[in-house]
C-alpha cells in the first residue's frame, strides 16, 4: 500500500500548486492513499501558515477532491501542528476540534527560533548543539505526552542543517521514543530530509531501527510543497522500511487508525 500522509498547500504561503495537481501528481505516481496536513493556523510566525479563517474551506476542499477522484485515490485531510515547548496555549481550539482525519505534531521551534529556517541560520553559532537537542527532545516528549497529535512529524529534525545527534544523545533519544510509544503515536518516515543540506530521510535508520524495537506503527510523507514533489523517494523509504522489519503502514480516518501491509 503507497500511503504519503504529510503534504502542504499555497494557503501555508511557502509551498506552490493547486490542491487538485497535488492529487493527480500522486495518481500519476501510483499513491493509494494521499494525505494534505497543511501548517494549522496559530498566533506565531503567521506569515508560514493558513488563517483561522481558512480552516473550514481548506478542509471543504480537500474533502470535495476526495470525492472527485474517490474512484482512483483515497484523499485525506489533516493539519500539520506547531508544537512548542511550554506554549500548548498557542495552539488553536478549532484546530484540535476540526473535522480531519489527523493531526501531524512537528517541532520546528525552540523557543521562539525557528532552527529549520535558513533566515536563522546564525543562531547556531550562539548555542551548545548537544543542549538544543536535547531541548528539541524534551519538546517532542512534551507532544507526546499532551496526547493531542496522532503522528510524530520530521522526528529528527533538528539535523536539517548538518547538526546530527551525537552518540551521547543516544538514551536522550531512546526515552523520547518511548514517550511516542507510551502514548500511542505514530511515526512517520519523511523523505523530505533527502532535499535538504543534511540529505537523508527523517528519521535516520538508527532511530528507525529503535523505533522498530519499540513497535512503533510507521507511516510515509513526502512532506510536499510543490505538486512535483508528491511521492518523492517513496520508494526508497519503502524499501528501508522493509529492510528494518516494518511490515505495516497506517493511515487515518478521522482519527482512528487503518493499517495495511507495505
Amino acid at each position: 500500500m503507497n500511503i504519503d500522509l504529510h503534504n502542504h498547500t499555497k494557503l501555508c504561503n511557502h509551498a506552490i500548486g493547486e490542491c487538485y495537481e497535488y492529487v493527480e501528481s500522486a495518481i500519476k505516481n501510483g499513491i493509494n492513499i494521499f494525505g494534505f496536513a497543511c501548517h494549522a493556523p496559530m498566533e506565531f510566525d503567521k506569515k508560514y501558515r493558513m488563517s483561522v479563517n481558512e480552516i473550514d474551506s481548506y478542509i471543504y476542499e480537500i474533502r470535495a477532491l476526495g470525492e472527485k477522484y474517490r474512484d482512483k485515490i483515497s484523499v485525506k485531510v489533516g493539519f500539520e501542528v506547531d508544537y512548542i515547548y511550554k506554549k500548548e496555549y498557542l495552539i488553536e481550539k478549532k484546530v484540535l476540534e476540526s473535522d480531519v482525519d489527523y493531526l501531524i505534531g512537528s517541532v520546528h521551534f525552540l523557543n521562539n527560533w525557528g532552527f529549520d529556517n535558513e533566515e536563522f541560520l546564525s543562531e547556531y553559532n550562539k548555542i551548545d548543539i548537544n543542549d538544543a537537542w536535547k531541548q528539541y527532545l524534551q519538546s517532542i516528549i512534551a507532544m507526546a505526552e499532551s496526547r493531542l497529535f496522532d503522528i510524530v512529524g520530521h522526528f529528527d529534525l533538528f539535523k536539517i542543517f548538518n547538526n546530527k545527534p551525537s552518540f551521547s544523545l543516544q538514551k536522550d533519544i531512546y526515552n523520547t521514543l518511548e514517550a511516542i510509544k507510551d502514548n500511542d503515536m505514530v511515526l512517520e518516515i519523511n523523505t523530505a530530509g533527502i532535499r535538504k543540506p543534511i540529505c537523508e530521510i527523517y528519521p535516520s535508520r538508527d532511530i528507525l531501527e529503535l523505533a522498530y524495537k519499540l513497535e512503533i506503527p510507521i507511516t510515509f510523507s513526502s512532506d510536499a510543497h510543490s505538486p512535483s514533489q508528491v511521492g518523492f523517494k517513496k520508494d526508497f523509504a519503502i524499501s528501508l522500511a522493509k529492510d528494518i522489519g516494518f511490515k505495516e503502514v497506517v493511515s487515518f480516518s478521522l482519527h482512528k487508525r487503518e493499517v495495511y501491509k507495505i
